[in-house]
Formats: structure tokens, sequence, C-alpha cells
């Protein structure tokens, strides 16, 4: 162990930054100058640890909030405080001794000065090289780019970094630094996939904006083809592919992250599968990969890469929005790949209509579409639209076990049913076949964990889009088809959908003029392309340190020196440090294991999860009995007590399903070790039932719906400061209002009715319109 003595501090911190240690006050705020220091006054004191009884509450805050604190006289007094915390805490002598150095030189004038003099943006990711982590200021500035892109979490992650780096650095020769930076040239990631560059490849790329055809037009060549691989970025996706190519004959196997169904001993000659599991080493003849522009997603983009770079396919059909053209080209020619370019025109007009439904839910009707972004949510819409309605309502969202999910869908669909609404998740912006008419915003904000947050306008138009299918082909699992294709093959088609005019609006006022904006905005073009550091790279960076380094610093420190070209950007780190973490004290796990491990479907800010995956990663280590019912951190006994709507019982159950969604995950790459996984397919079974069933009695209950309505009006009083700069002009003529009369509500104005009457005679037209298939102008969102 390091020692904590003096002696340390010269190794870790120049003597210039020893300085008298100071005090800080209760409130972060009364700071004196004198000749040589600031100092600060003496703090209230809670118990031994030395602890501010009073602090900025900042580990959940926004980032508009972290940015007010960001100036030098409030920020450095902030990190004071949080650096005795972590002393108070910290078992290691030597990041002790590094902190408490970090505390002396704090309050020195020459440290605020040169903040304040010498501010410059740092990049996002807060790369600064080694050669400067002996510089205090350079040190702050990178703290203060933590902070201000993740909180108190980021600058806890940061100081332990530039604690690791001090220390290793020492170790290193320069020979061992220009090897470590050649590893890290991450500058051609073409050349990671030989195996594939000698297969001569057709690019097809089709693109246009939602319900234009063109993932029908790629599924029907996928269809044609003798092998192939589906790749897309739901589970729910590939579930529906899966399904329909093997209800026309086409045995399909289905692969992802939690679930492999395998069809016969060696498998099928297709293969659906969410984009992260794509079988990169499998010869196929036509691959189809959807949802083309998540390639440049700062978190996901490097599984579309991957695809797209990675898969031995003699045809890639590759589905998505326009704005992903430049790029796809650039990168097939870095490839010598053959291009073509499909462009499709939506089928049918996408209309913003100029008033939302102002709460009324009374005004709803056959073929709405209600989407919820949280599943307490969707329960709780659900409930209040069937007790005003008297209309009975089905729900799609992403954790809905498949089968459930399909009858859900087949119940909207079929028009023939009494299931006349859908309350969705925003799962249905990503291509389910849904018979939706009309798409209804609950909210055009969501819960991003620390506070709700506007949808970007990429997503909002997606999901927007999914309006206009109504009277789409049936499912494949059923025979309610209803185009020319079903009835000439009721076994099952890709069905293409009939022209009928979308709406979209809102539920709240406040919401609309976030949305019309939304709509109305040109999106930029994808710049780069997602990518991550592959394992073999890994694993040869991590030869250059010693077995007891924490693997969460050779991550970041790879990312640090990492060299990119510029059509390529590398993804964010974002649960693989806190997993990295987790698993640390963990022995006898090799690099490769934890490598598979902070790839894992999981997050430790989830009830429970530090300690499951601490003992999940000890049953590899040690090479034991990872049967379900050994591993005592699982929380199945919970499947022994009554349902009852409370919040705790809901975060025990949902910890369980994602206790047992990551051993199904490891099950797949630790097979003698989790080896009980059809137990965990009927206990997750079993799990989802509780869930569901819970959730509606949940939603039900009086003060959670007050909660629920509570939480709305603050993401409404949120949304509407954004108002002012959003609000466009009343232009009857560009905006569209409830196009039938019997919706009208009572006492509403002459102007208002005339308004109204005349847009619905604009519908009727469209309606009547006889719209070629593929000829139709995109109707631009007013």
């Amino acid at each position: 162990m390091l020692p904590a003595d003096r002696a340390l501090t010269s190794r870790l911190l120049p003597r210039a930054w020893t300085a008298r240690r100071p005090t800080i006050s209760t409130r972060c705020r009364s700071v004196k100058a004198t000749d040589e220091k600031w100092t600060i006054r003496e703090p209230l004191i809670k118990g031994r640890l030395r602890i501010l009884t009073r602090q900025p509450d900042i580990k959940f805050a926004d980032a508009a909030t972290r940015s007010k604190l960001l100036k030098t006289e409030t920020f450095i007094p902030w990190l004071i405080t949080r650096l005795q915390i972590l002393v108070a805490k910290s078992t290691d002598a030597g990041f002790v001794t590094f902190a408490r150095n970090l505390i002396d030189i704090l309050p020195r004038r020459s440290i605020w000065t040169a903040l304040e003099t010498q501010d410059v943006q740092l990049p996002s990711q807060s790369e600064w090289q080694p050669s400067e982590q002996s510089r205090p200021v350079s040190l702050l500035r990178s703290l203060r780019q933590a902070f201000m892109s993740n909180g108190e979490s980021g600058v806890d992650t940061q100081l332990k970094y530039s604690y690791h780096g001090l220390l290793a650095s020492q170790k290193f020769s320069k020979v061992d630094i220009e090897n470590q930076e050649k590893l890290a040239d991450l500058r051609y990631p073409v050349e990671w996939y030989p195996a594939t560059r000698v297969v001569q490849r057709k690019i097809v790329l089709h693109v246009g904006p939602t319900n234009s055809g063109k993932t029908y037009h790629a599924l029907k060549r996928l269809e044609q083809a003798d092998t192939g691989i589906y790749a897309g970025p739901l589970r729910l996706l590939a579930h529906e592919v899966y399904t329909r190519l093997n209800a026309k004959g086409k045995l399909c196997d289905l692969i992802t992250g939690d679930e492999k169904v395998v069809q016969g001993g060696d498998g099928a000659q297709m293969k659906s599968c969410t984009v992260e599991m794509v079988p990169l080493n499998t010869d196929v003849d036509v691959a189809v990969v959807d949802e083309i522009q998540m390639i440049g997603h700062k978190e996901r983009g490097w599984a579309w890469t991957q695809a797209l770079l990675g898969l031995k396919a003699k045809e890639i059909h590759l589905c998505g929005e326009e704005r992903s053209v430049p790029l796809i080209k650039e990168l097939a020619a870095s490839m010598g790949d053959e291009i073509e370019i499909h462009t499709y025109k939506r089928l049918s007009p996408l209309k913003t209509m100029s008033t939302s439904l102002r709460r009324r839910l009374s005004d709803l009707r056959k073929g709405d579409c209600v989407v919820v972004f949280s599943r307490v949510g969707i329960h709780a819409m659900k409930k209040e639209i069937e007790n005003v309605t008297q209309k009975r309502v089905a729900v799609v969202y992403g954790s809905l076990p498949p089968e459930i999910r399909a009858q859900q869908a087949k119940l909207f669909n079929d028009p023939d049913n009494e299931y006349d609404i859908l309350v969705a998740s925003d799962a249905i912006g990503m291509g389910l076949n849904l018979a939706i008419k009309r798409v209804i915003f609950e909210s055009v904000s969501k819960f991003n964990g620390s506070h709700f947050a506007v949808i970007e306008a990429a997503h909002i138009k997606q999901i927007a889009g999914r309006a206009g299918r109504y009277r789409t082909a049936a499912q494949a699992e059923g025979p309610a088809g209803n185009s020319l294709e079903d009835i000439e093959n009721p076994k099952m088609s890709w069905s293409m959908p009939a022209p009928n005019l979308g709406l979209v609006t809102t539920l709240e006022e406040a919401d609309l003029p976030i949305l019309r904006k939304a709509m109305q905005e040109e999106l930029d073009p994808i710049m780069s392309a997602g990518i991550f550091p592959p394992t073999s790279v890994l694993l040869k960076f991590a030869t250059y340190f010693s077995p007891s380094t924490s693997f969460s610093y050779i991550l970041l420190r790879l990312h640090e020196l990492s060299l990119r070209h510029p059509r390529y950007h590398l993804c964010v780190l974002k649960d693989q440090i806190a997993i990295a973490d987790t698993i640390q004290p963990v022995q006898n796990l090799s690099i490769h294991d934890r490598i598979v491990f902070c790839a894992a479907p999981a997050t430790v800010k989830n009830t429970g999860m530090p300690a499951i995956l601490a003992a999940f990663a000890r049953c590899v280590g040690d090479n034991s009995s990872g049967a379900l019912l050994d591993i005592l951190e699982i929380p199945l006994d919970i499947l022994d007590e009554d349902i009852r709507p409370d919040r705790a019982y809901m975060e025990r159950l949902e910890s369980l399903h994602k206790a047992l969604i990551l051993y199904l995950w490891l099950s797949y790459r630790f097979a003698g070790v989790f080896i009980n996984q059809a137990m965990a397919f009927h206990v997750k079974r079993l799990v989802e039932e509780r869930i569901d069933k819970m959730l509606a009695e949940y939603s039900s209950s009086p003060a959670i719906r007050e909660s629920i309505k509570k939480m709305r009006e603050e993401a409404l009083r949120q949304i509407s400061k954004l108002n002012e700069p959003v609000a466009e002009s009343d232009d009857s003529s560009v905006q569209m209002k409830l196009p039938d009369a019997p919706f009208l509500p009572e006492g509403a104005s002459d102007q208002e009715q005339s308004s109204q009457q005349k847009d619905a005679r604009l519908e009727e037209r469209l309606r009547n319109m006889e719209v070629a298939s593929g000829d139709i102008q995109s109707v631009a969102s007013p």
C-alpha cells in the first residue's frame, strides 16, 4: 500500500501546490482575499468526519443548474467540500494525500486568477495529456468540464482518473507511451474486419421519411434471398421480423442479447437480430440493417458502424433517414464497396394540428395513439382513458413480453373489434407496424434520470411519422389482413400502407409550440459514425498495466490517447466505468472477463444491481456454480409475496427482472457457469406477469395518479419557459385544427369553428385524393 506521509506528496504533486489547508463556509459563499491566499470562514462541522452540514445539492442537478456553479467563486468552494467528503470516505492513503494537497492549493489567489483569465473551452470528453497532469490549472479545468458534463459523478471519476494517471505515468518509459499511442490509433476501423474486406459487397441505401416504404423494399429483397440477416434497434423489431419470416416458411433464428431461438440443430439460414448481436463472421446473400441513422448515436452508434463495416454479405440494405447519405457514401468509398441509393417519399400526407386536445380525453377517437414516456404513465393513461371514454385501450411498450405485445398490436390493428385507442411508448417510432391514424404526445419532454428534458427534434419526427399507417395489413401471426397483397397471399406479406392522412398533436396546449417547431426543423446531416475499441485492442493495451491497475482507468486511458478520423467519433463510456469499478475487487477475473462484463446490459444506478453484478463476477472468477437459486443476491423471495401496489414493491420487481435479463445475457457468454437458463426464462415470464398486473393496480391508485399529475405539471412549467421563442404565428393556412365537428368543444367561438370546419374540408379532400404509391410528395409539417 502507498505510504500516507508527506514524501508521497512530492511525487504526486509539485511543491508549489503546498499550502495551508483551508476551511470552508457552510453556504460556500463567504470568501475573503488576503495577500497570498483566499481564506474561507470555518463551517459548521458534523461529527468527526468534518463533513459540511449544508452543501449545494447538485447530485441530480441539470446542466443549467450546474453551469451556474461553474464560476470560480462557487465551483472551487464546492470542490473543496467534495474533496473533504471523499477524503473522509476513502481507504486509499495515496488518494487521501492527493486530495488533501488539492485542498491545500485550491484557495491560492494565483489559481483563482488563472482560472478566471485563462478559461478556455475544453473538449467534451475532458481529454488532457499526461504531461499536463501536474498543472493545477489544467487539472481544475478538466474537473470543471467533467462537472458540467456529468455533475458530481463526473468530478469523482475525473479525480480518480487523475490520481491513477499520476501513479501510472511514473512507471511508463517513453517507448511504452509510444506503443500505447500506436494501439490507440483508431483512425482506420475498416481494417478491423480483414475477412470482410476480401468480399465484394454492394450497399443499397434506402432513405426517406417514416411511412415511405423503405423498410418494405429492403425486407422484400431479404425474403427473396436464400440466406440473410436482419439487424434492428429493438428486440420488438427483431422479434417481429423473426415471426413474419417463419410465418412465410422461411426458417429464421432469433438472436438478441438475452434470448436465442435456434431452428433445428444447426440453425436456420435466416437470422433476425438486435444490431449489437449481428454475427459478423457469417456469410450471407442479403443483410438488412434498419435505422441506419443511429450510426451517429453518441452511445450506441458503434453497433451500426460494426454492422456496416463487418457484415460478410453480398448485398447490404441500409434503411434510414436521408441525412445519413453523405456519411454512408464516404464510408462506402473508404471500403471500396459499390453503393446504390434509393430515395423514397412519404406514402401519405402528414399534418401537425393547430390545436392540442387541451387534456380532453373525451375527444380521443378510433385510431388514436397516445405516446407516453414511462411504463407507469402508460398504465395510468390507459386507466384514465378507459374511465373517461368507456372505450377499450391497447398498450405497447418495449419491456412487454413479445407474445403480449403482438396480441395488443393485433387487437389495435383489427378494425372490427372494440380496441379503438393505443397507449404506447416511444418504441413505436422505430417502425412497429401499427394502424395509427393520429399520434398524440402526452408530453414532449422526457425524464432523463435527473430532470425533464425536451425530446430531440429527430426523435419527435420519427414518432410523429407513425401517424397515417391506418389500415395496414395484419401482423404475420394473424389473418386479419386488408391489403390486396394479403388477399392474394393470406399466409403472409410485407404490407404497404394505404395512403391516409396522418395527424399529429399534443395532449397539452403548452407542448404544441415545441412539437410544431420540431416538425418544421431541418435536421443536420450526420457527420460521424460511432466506434468503440475492439476487444483485441483492449486486450493488447491492458498488457502495459500492472494487474492491480483499475480496469476503469485502462478504459479511460485508451479513450484519452485515441486518435480518430474526422468521420468517426468514439462512443462515450456510460455505464462501463461504473461496472468496471463495481467488479474491480473481484479476484481471478481476466481482462477478457472484465471486457465482457463492461458490455453487459446493466447499470449500477438500479436498486441492488451493484451487489448482483459483483455476485455474478465472483461466480466467473471462482468458476463456481452459477445456479440461479444459489445466488442469494437475486431477490427471488419477492415471488412468494402477495402483489401490492406500492413503489417499493415495483422497484424490487424491476430489480429482479433486470437481474434475470443480466443472468440470461451472461448465460450465452459463460455457458458453463450460468447453467439455469431455462429456469431463468420461466422466472422472467412470472416476473413480467406480476409487473403487468401490479402496474395496472399501481397506476389506478389515486395517490400514484396524483403524483404522475404533479410530475406532468412540473414538466409543463419547464416547457412553458421555452414557448416564447418557439411560438409561431396563428396563420390558419399552415396550421391544422381538429377536423371533425363532433370534436369541437362546447362554447367554441364562431371563428374557431369556421377554421376547424375549413380544416375538416381539407382533410376530406386529402382523403379522397388518388395517390399513386411512391409518387406523392411528402407534406411538410406546418
